[in-house]
């Protein structure tokens, strides 16, 4: 039966650790159009503006079946936790709950800034859809154009933010699962050390004891 959780435990791992590093693999292949945008001192160009906002439609144009792959993935990843957390021990509440936490601030930050900031960038209308935000919430003294709504260039920049929120969420889900793999194993070391320290003792205390009756038959 533990042998039957411990691999249980193995493949929910698994489950988590993959969908988690395709993730980071793909904010990666982001970072080169992120990094003139936000990372380097000098101001960026209008050229780093156009290749970051042509690469950002080209995504958002790709066929649907991408944008499937991906949701699936993201799916997996939760089975993953929940396999976790049925019938959780202490640890599996501790690190595993964590990181599911991280994990769905992850998921919030793709739907609410990364999908909404990919719309915004293939439509081409930024303050226009910002107004037609404030409209909804009976804000009607706002026009496209204001000094106080996001433009172009400051759009991309929060959606290259987004994306290095988001890589650093990621990456505590790996730091919090590689902590639990830790943490198990120095306590079944542990186990183990206390288990070999109880049979040196129980063999001591046996040939005390027989040591003890020979000499009372002599």
């Amino acid at each position: 039966m533990a042998l039957g959780g411990a691999r249980s435990q193995s493949f929910a791992t698994f489950l988590i650790l993959c969908p988690t590093s395709f993730f980071l693999g793909i904010l990666f292949s982001l970072f080169p159009y992120d990094y003139p945008l936000l990372w380097t001192a000098s101001i960026p160009t209008e050229a780093n503006f156009l290749s970051a906002e042509n690469h950002l439609r080209f995504l958002h144009a790709s066929p649907p079946i991408i944008a499937r792959i991906l949701h699936i993935v993201i799916a997996v990843g939760l089975l993953g936790f929940f396999i976790k957390l049925y019938r959780p021990s202490e640890s599996n509440m501790l690190f595993d709950g964590a990181s599911l936490v991280l994990y769905m601030c992850g998921f919030v930050v793709y739907m609410a800034n990364i999908v909404k900031g990919l719309r915004v960038v293939s439509s081409g209308k930024y303050d226009v859809e910002l107004v037609e935000g404030e409209l909804g919430v009976g804000n009607r003294d706002t026009n496209p154009g204001d000094g106080n709504l996001l433009g172009r260039n400051d759009s991309l920049k929060v959606l290259s933010a987004s994306n290095t929120i988001l890589a650093l969420v990621l990456v505590g889900v790996l730091v919090l699962q590689a902590g639990q793999w830790y943490a198990e194993r120095k306590q079944i070391q542990e186990t183990e050390q206390m288990e070999r320290e109880n049979v040196i003792a129980g063999k001591g205390s046996a040939a005390t004891q027989r040591t003890g009756g020979g000499k009372k038959k002599l």
